[in-house]
């Protein structure tokens, strides 16, 4: 069969300089390159948005008015485009009714299976769903959570009721004095002591009749548990008829807990009712996925068995992935970019689409080196089934697997945009770009390692899947935290040591600013210094400097774009028609610094900018971006658009020039080319020369053999990880057996090592 191609000639979007490409259809083709290169503007901002744009204009016009409009992208041609499936790292949303079983379509066959095999039988799979009003829990309406009140708050467990030991709000001293007079409970037993049945009555009892002592008579009376009528006071009860103090008086107490009658099943107790193997369908949904399929694979009814077929094969590609410590229960909105992505993945291996444009971005994000084999198989098994894939990668493990490459280069942002090699992996490792330069660099351990200066304790950690762990962190240092994904790393570090540790300065991977006003000249406060200095330059107000204030367009308000908001779709932007991207009103471009007006200013790099000003305040601020290597993006660019690991480096520009800090980094190396994971390095070698304690997890092989210190956490993910497995050297972890990181460390490593 003769091979087709997809084509694309004179290609200028961004910073792309008149490219011309062919990729080959029904193969891998990796794009790769130093970020700010051009590559995503090829794979997305072309190739992507005109498969979406071709695809929607054979809709009908009624049709093409509810769906997102895509702009032609700039190029002279593009074809022989197929269908386009975008798998990115945007985090998956969804809310608390959407789960990870739910968006990868696994748990409506798990719910067939009961509604088949069940017993006993309690309807049809539909009622199986928390979203289904026949299925959820009608208590809390299918969420596993309620309103409530935090019990704890309200009685000291260290007395007895003789003693006080009731301190809730608003109760009058009769109302206490109640709950001891009843004769339920033994006055001078210390709460802690209550058993769970003493406990619920006390807490949670149902209204009952009682005979109240007074005196030397009785009176009928109604008991009720304490937080029952708290309850029936405030929950149960518009909480805005309250007065403002009561309102706030209650707020304290008040929070989410799981829900008291499915105990966070989210379903009836009728649907609970019903088992496969012992287990109702919110057990299973529970489950690790690693164990749920050995479960699964032990029933014998051949009824079932087409649906355990399917069930199995989907969890199986979870494994894959290496995101068999998930449950299929976990809310969406609570996985990580990287594990979004792989999760959608997932989703789309199970389709039985042929001929389709799957495009990925950097699905290695988050990855452990064991892991990106089986990523690599799954990226395989796709172009096998007839696809073409599009991947934007910097590992090199996963570069190798390619067909066709494609690197862009040389540099980034305006000294990009060029083709820098096209063709396979052989000709790309004789090439003389970053890339084929970097997948060629010999690896081998650094030859001292530092001195702690002393330690940070962590003591009997149980945060999530910790397994009551003891380490000492050394201080003074680079340590590494290492495991494979869901090992127990980012709850060693989120959780465990920066509650004791509030002080330390964490750079993550989390947005530095949704909004698209926000950039890297205001971020960092150059664009007040800038503002001043066109006011003064031209003898004006500052705010008209401002596209947030006077000098923005009144077409778009200072924006530059249009945004179409389609409710149900991604919002779609079109630039403005009136300042055609410029935010600014005409006028205010009139005014000019050195030559140049505003926009032009806010559309150089930082490092053209550097060049640009002689302002001392500015040039300082401009420089610490090129420390951590975002020489390449503009003065304008909205922060809602930087990648996880570029938000990171932002962040730590902010963060630098400080002395006995600790700094925490959540894995840096994410979005960075081979080339400038060097960068990175030498920047964490600054910082702890500079008298500060720099803590990294990290995946990046590069990352973890220059580190003075590694605590490896595993031995898996999930419920068999949560242990520190080694703590030492780079150099004796690549010998321990014990340990997947040290056993792709070596592996990465000659053979022919002169040891430390």
């Amino acid at each position: 069969m003769t091979q087709e191609y997809i084509e694309i000639r004179g290609a200028r979007e961004n910073n792309l300089k008149n490219i011309d490409i062919r990729l080959p259809k029904r193969k891998i083709n990796i794009f790769t390159g130093v970020s700010g290169s051009g590559k995503s503007s090829i794979v997305f901002d072309t190739i992507a948005n005109e498969a979406q744009r071709q695809l929607y204009e054979n809709f009908s016009m009624f049709i093409r008015n509810l769906l997102p409009r895509y702009p032609q992208p700039n190029a002279d041609a593009i074809e022989k485009l197929s269908m386009a499936i975008v798998v990115d790292q945007k985090r998956l949303g969804g809310g608390s009714h959407s789960t990870m079983g739910t968006v990868t379509d696994i748990s409506p066959v798990l719910r067939l299976l009961f509604s088949r095999i069940g017993q006993p039988f309690v309807g049809y799979s539909n009622v199986f769903s928390f979203n289904d009003p026949q299925g959820m829990c009608p208590e809390c309406n299918g969420l596993g959570q309620k309103l409530g009140f935090d019990g704890s708050k309200f009685y000291d467990p260290e007395k007895s009721l003789r003693e006080g030991a009731l301190q809730v709000p608003g109760f009058a001293t009769w109302e206490k004095e109640m709950y001891a007079n009843t004769g339920y409970f033994d006055l001078d037993k210390k709460l802690k002591d209550y058993t769970q049945e003493e406990m619920d009555l006390l807490l949670y009892s149902p209204p009952k009749k009682f005979k109240l002592q007074i005196g030397n008579g009785t009176m009928n009376a109604t008991y009720i548990g304490i937080i029952e009528k708290f309850n029936r006071s405030y929950i149960k009860r518009d909480i805005k008829t309250l007065s403002e103090r009561t309102q706030k008086m209650v707020s304290a107490y008040l929070e989410y807990g799981v829900c008291p009658q499915c105990k966070g099943a989210r379903l009836n107790q009728e649907v609970l009712s019903c088992k496969i193997a012992g287990h109702n369908i919110a057990a299973l949904s529970a489950m690790e996925v690693e164990e749920l399929i050995p479960l699964l694979q032990s029933i014998n009814d051949p009824v079932a068995q087409p649906m355990i077929a399917t069930l199995t094969e989907r969890l199986q590609h979870l494994v894959d992935m290496g995101l068999g410590y998930l449950s299929l229960d976990r809310p969406t909105d609570t996985l990580s970019g990287g594990e979004s992505q792989r999760v959608k993945m997932v989703k789309h291996l199970g389709s039985s689409l042929i001929d389709v444009l799957y495009i990925f971005d950097e699905p290695s994000v988050g990855l452990h080196p064991r892991d990106v084999y089986r990523l690599n198989a799954l990226l395989t098994l796709l172009r096998d089934k007839g696809n073409t894939v599009i991947v934007v990668e910097h590992d090199p493990d996963v570069i190798r697997i390619a067909d066709h490459i494609v690197d862009v280069g040389p540099m980034a942002g305006e000294k990009g945009g060029r083709i820098m090699y096209e063709g396979d992996l052989e000709g790309l490792l004789a090439a003389d770009t970053l890339t084929g330069k970097f997948m060629n660099h010999a690896f081998s351990f650094k030859e001292k390692y530092r001195t702690p200066t002393g330690h940070f304790a962590v003591a009997h950690a149980t945060h999530n899947n910790l397994q009551n762990v003891s380490v000492n962190i050394p201080a003074g240092i680079l340590t590494v935290i290492t495991g494979v994904a869901g090992s127990g790393k980012s709850s060693l570090i989120h959780h465990a040591f920066l509650a004791k540790h509030p002080e330390a300065i964490v750079v993550d991977q989390s947005a530095v600013g949704t909004s698209s006003r926000s950039n890297p000249a205001t971020y960092t406060g150059v664009m007040d210094q800038i503002r001043k200095a066109f006011a003064a330059a031209n003898n004006v107000d500052a705010a008209l400097f401002s596209f947030n204030s006077k000098g923005a367009c009144e077409n778009c308000q200072g924006t530059g774009v249009i945004y179409t908001d389609l409710a149900f779709l991604e919002a779609v932007k079109t630039p403005c028609e009136i300042c055609q991207g410029k935010r600014y009103r005409e006028d205010v471009l009139n005014y000019r610094l050195n030559g140049k007006n505003i926009s032009e200013i806010l559309e150089m790099t930082v490092k053209e900018a550097h060049a640009f000003f002689t302002i001392k305040e500015i040039v300082k601020k401009l420089l610490t971006l090129m420390d951590v290597g975002l020489e390449y993006l503009t003065l304008g660019q909205p922060l809602s658009t930087l990648s996880g690991g570029e938000c990171q480096r932002i962040k730590l520009a902010s963060e630098l020039h400080k002395k006995g800090s600790i700094y925490v980094m959540d894995e840096p190396t994410t979005g960075l080319h081979m080339s400038d994971t060097g960068k990175l390095i030498t920047l964490m070698d600054r910082l702890v020369d500079g008298g500060n304690s720099v803590i990294v997890i990290e995946h990046n092989l590069d990352v973890i053999k220059n580190a003075d210190w590694i605590i490896d956490m595993g031995p898996e993910g999930g419920h068999k990880g949560g242990q520190v497995i080694f703590e030492g050297t780079p150099y004796d972890l690549s010998d321990y057996e014990g340990s997947h990181t040290g056993y792709y460390l070596k592996q990465a490593t000659s053979k022919f090592r002169t040891p430390v």
